[in-house]
């Protein structure tokens, strides 16, 4: 069962927030030597860039917005996966299904959410986080992981990440290309045609500040503690710049339209969820109109 609408997930899966993110929680899934082995020897991150990083966002969207089509989706991303093996960088076997590696791909996702809002929104409470966890839960079992291979609480989670982070995880050969700036980046080949060819041409001139500032993001967003695990560097410079940065955001997004501060799969689910409150007559109607089914992530102030 995907989570439940107007939770945790549901209010922040799909604002555009996230995207800012995902460099994070990829880099520290890549961080484990049979996970970057495994993109490493069979993804087409290189050649296909654009195109992975949008069937990843479908998919990760599909398990908290699909409804019915969330479980669909974790079986087919198993059966995807199911032949994917070979060795890692130090002659160990891998297999992607492998159920540790499986579940540490999954368990990235929740110390990234819960860092990022810091910087992007707002700190999440005791009990936000404790949800969050329980429906990161509900998303691993979408995906096929069992219980006994996820930390079942939050006091059990952390021993765990800082075992991986302490006994697994380097600077990978896929870590090192995600985070260099000066990567052979293909220009985007998605969206409208004129966009599409204003990027191919203007591309020589923007690759390098977009590797820059995916770089900057990545290591900027992700938990110090696994940043230091995988020897990326931070300085306080750089921090600055961060809040700087995550201070216009945090202005900016809460002001924009639904069709822009939301994701397509996202503003389908909200749409639907609105029209279903309306239907009941329920009193949830009135905050769904307000953007927001659940839990607000604002901040009240700008300030860190």
């Amino acid at each position: 069962m995907p989570p439940p609408v107007g939770g945790v997930l549901w209010t922040l899966a799909g604002d555009i927030r996230a995207l800012l993110m995902l460099p994070a929680a990829l880099t520290m899934q890549v961080a484990h030597p049979a996970i970057g082995a495994g993109v490493d020897d069979h993804s087409v991150f290189r050649t296909d860039p654009w195109g992975r990083g949008e069937r990843s966002l479908r998919s990760l969207q599909l398990w908290i917005y699909g409804g019915e089509r969330a479980a669909e989706e974790g079986r087919r991303l198993r059966a995807l996966h199911k032949e994917i093996q070979g060795t890692d960088a130090h002659g160990r076997r891998y297999h992607a299904l492998d159920p540790a590696y499986y579940a540490w791909v999954h368990a990235t996702g929740y110390p990234v959410y819960r860092h990022g809002l810091r910087y992007l929104a707002r700190p999440l409470t005791d009990a936000q986080e404790r949800q969050l966890y329980a429906e990161w839960l509900q998303v691993g079992r979408i995906l096929g992981i069992h219980d006994r291979d996820m930390p079942q609480s939050i006091e059990e989670f952390w021993p765990y990440y800082r075992r991986v982070l302490d006994e697994e995880l380097e600077a990978t050969a896929v870590v090192r290309e995600l985070v260099a700036t000066d990567a052979a980046v293909p220009a985007p080949d998605r969206g409208p045609l004129p966009v599409r060819v204003v990027l191919a041409a203007l591309w020589p001139l923007l690759r390098r500040p977009f590797l820059r500032t995916r770089a900057f993001l990545t290591a900027g967003l992700m938990p110090p503690e696994a940043r230091a695990a995988i020897g990326l560097e931070w300085s306080r410079d750089q921090e600055r710049r961060l809040r700087r940065l995550a201070r216009v955001v945090r202005i900016v997004v809460p002001l924009l339209p639904e069709r822009l501060r939301y994701l397509p799969l996202a503003r389908e689910a909200r749409a639907n969820a609105r029209r279903e409150a309306r239907h009941r007559g329920s009193d949830t109607a009135g905050r769904q109109r307000q953007g927001l089914p659940g839990a607000t992530f604002e901040r009240r102030n700008t300030e860190r």
